[in-house]
């Protein structure tokens, strides 16, 4: 099984300007349809019990080239409560996470 990969974005005042950049090597890397629907990058706010949250991008196992541009380290597939979706088609939800729609 592909492994999924995560970064932190920073806090949530922070986190637009690389967030953007990830849309923006997302488009670049993944041009013209068909565009499949398990390549996928999403956030997320963690905090884990600190005061400021810290945004979280999660890239889908499809979205692996653009997560190791970014050096994004490999993961667990996330839970689908309280994700976003950054970049990707939103066929993705029902593909990506198909047992929790």
């Amino acid at each position: 099984m592909a492994s999924w990969y995560s970064l932190s974005l920073g806090d949530g005042m922070t986190s637009s300007l690389p967030a953007a950049e990830i849309e923006e090597a997302f488009g670049r890397v993944f041009t013209g349809p068909p565009r499949s629907p398990d390549m996928a990058v999403f956030t997320r706010p963690e905090s884990e019990g600190r005061l400021h949250c810290e945004i979280i991008a999660y890239f889908s196992p499809a979205a692996a080239e653009v997560a190791k541009m970014f050096e994004a380290e490999p993961c667990e597939k996330p839970a689908r409560a309280g994700l976003g979706l950054l970049a990707g088609d939103e066929t993705s939800w029902s593909v990506l996470f198909p047992q929790e729609t």
